[in-house]
This record gives structure tokens, sequence and C-alpha cells, in this order.
């Protein structure tokens, strides 16, 4: 697999206002860990739209990752022009470092918003541009990383690998132990 879309929840769909939000650690944990065992197998790309949320957060991890992998390289395809100027300073500076550092950036559209149906060409456009999704959704929560789902599930010979709530837990859980361990090392 050379290139792979990344998509998941925007942080409202997870109660998340911040980016120092505990559970940002842990999905960019679940991510950093799909995406070493698919640089091992020769991914190149990681393209996303540039949405807030897992896309941002896949692509800061994937910008520490350059360090271990400068094959590694990002693109981010949004849907139309300027998706950020209606979001609050805080986020758009976070989304302007993030494209200061992308390797390609550009708008499938080429237009300002015009309508949903721009968002549907860009999940269509995505999956035909790329041969698998990491996905951060979990089916039992409905979220708008569904519509790239549905794209993607219709896409013959594409690989999805989705990372669950139940994956989260587990990495969640992982991290208690490992704390717990590390502090009973120093409990005298």
């Amino acid at each position: 697999m050379r290139v792979l879309a990344i998509t998941g929840y925007k942080p409202y769909e997870l109660n998340i206002f911040s980016n120092n939000h505990p559970a940002v650690s842990y999905i960019q944990l679940a991510i950093r860990r799909r995406l070493l065992s698919l640089l091992e197998e020769g991914l190149e790309w990681i393209v996303i739209s540039g949405q807030l949320g897992v896309e941002l957060w896949a692509a800061e991890t994937a910008y520490d990752l350059r360090e271990e992998y400068p094959q590694l390289q990002v693109a981010i395809l949004t849907p139309f022009l300027n998706q950020e100027e209606r979001w609050n300073e805080m986020n758009r500076e976070y989304y302007e470092w993030i494209v200061s550092q992308a390797d390609f950036v550009d708008s499938i559209t080429k237009r300002p918003y015009e309508s949903p149906a721009q968002f549907r060409w860009k999940n269509e456009w995505i999956v035909r541009k790329s041969d698998g999704l990491l996905i951060v959704y979990d089916e039992e929560k409905e979220g708008t990383p569904k519509y790239m789902l549905e794209v993607a599930k219709r896409k013959e010979n594409y690989a999805i690998f989705p990372i669950t709530f139940s994956d989260l837990q587990a990495i969640i859980e992982e991290a208690q132990i490992n704390e717990t361990q590390i502090d009973n090392r120093f409990d005298f």
C-alpha cells in the first residue's frame, strides 16, 4: 500500500474541545501504531481533507513519524477553498500549522463552499486516489465519517483499517497498566 486516506470523528463528535484533551493522545497512539505497520509495508503518503479532529491529529502523528520514516508524506485535499475561514482562531492556527508542514495541499473543487455535494465529491475523489482507508470510527456511534466509509466499502480491493472505541479502550487500559507499573517501581 502506497497511499492511505485517513479520516474519523470531528472533535465535537467525541466531546473533545481542546487538542490537549487526554483522549487525543490515545487516538494518536492508535493511529501511530497502524501507520508503523503500514510504513514497514511501503506506505509513502497519507491523504486527509483537513477536517478538524482525527484528520489533523493524524497529520500531526505523521509529522512525528517523519524523523524515523522520512519517506512519509502528507497530502491535504480540501473539499473547497478556505474551509477554515469560519473556524475559531485557535482551530485556524492549528490548521495553518498542519498545512504549513504538508507536502501537498490543494482543493478538490477549487471553489469556495457552495453545497454539501462538495463533501461527497471529496470522499469519492480521496477514496478513488488511495489504496486504503484508516478510519477512527465505530459504527455503534454514528458520525460524519460514515459517509467516507460508505464510499470506501463500495470500492473493490480497497483496504479498510478501522480503529473502534474498543481499540481505543484497550490502548487506554494498556497505558494505565504501564503507568501503575511505573508508579510501583518508585513505591518505597
